[in-house]
């Protein structure tokens, strides 16, 4: 976690947080492998022993910025998954599991902030290295499991190494629609926009619903 040092009165942000924020911009446009630690402090307007002394290296202000921006989803996740009701043979709504697993990632994207997020964690989840992918298990393997298991009480017929296939592929609509490419506007000449995450959750879920109760 970042040091906390008291910053002079008037400061807007601190220097940790203009750090993080530099960095964010950075890793989004260019992976984090196109970005030196150098290049994150001069974006951020600060000395080079500033994010040494707050952080230490590059990989530290990867895993802090990931901490702060994904751990809110996760906790939002596990609560929304926790409150999900169940009918008398025990077995939740397919659907509602969906909502309650994609809603908290896709509401991320309705401020400038959480944009620059899910296009850094797209970009994170093609990255090969170790580091990259511990810190995206960190956050994120106990939620996916928590609603694996409740789809699996939903979907009680299907295998379970079917049931991990067809959670792999939400998993890729999921980053794909938070990413937006840009693709279906291009194809469509523009007449159709993703640029609305309520909407794009709604027909998410009936997409992802569909194909998980598929024979």
């Amino acid at each position: 976690m970042a040091k906390e040092r008291p910053e002079a009165p008037g400061t807007e942000a601190s220097t940790p947080d203009r750090i993080l924020l530099a960095a964010e911009r950075l890793f989004s446009e260019r992976g984090i492998d196109g970005v030196s630690l150098r290049e994150i402090t001069s974006a951020a307007g600060v000395n080079s022993a500033a994010a040494h002394y707050h952080f230490g290296s590059k990989e530290a202000v990867l895993a802090e910025l990931f901490a702060r921006r994904a751990r809110p989803i996760a906790d939002r996740r596990a609560q929304l998954l926790g409150e999900v009701k169940t009918n008398r043979q025990g077995r939740p709504a397919v659907e509602d599991v969906l909502r309650a697993f994609l809603q908290p990632a896709l509401d991320l994207m309705e401020t400038p902030e959480g944009l620059a997020f899910t296009r850094l964690r797209a970009r994170m989840m093609f990255e090969r290295d170790d580091v990259k992918r511990e810190i995206m298990a960190r956050t994120f393997d106990a939620t996916s499991r928590m609603a694996m298991e409740a789809l699996a009480r939903a979907l009680p017929r299907l295998p379970q190494k079917e049931l991990q296939w067809r959670f792999h592929f939400l998993l890729g609509s999921m980053v794909y629609s938070m990413a937006r490419p840009g693709r279906i506007e291009s194809v469509t000449k523009g007449s159709l926009r993703t640029d609305d995450p309520r909407a794009t959750l709604d027909h998410l879920v009936r997409y992802a619903a569909a194909g998980l109760r598929a024979p």
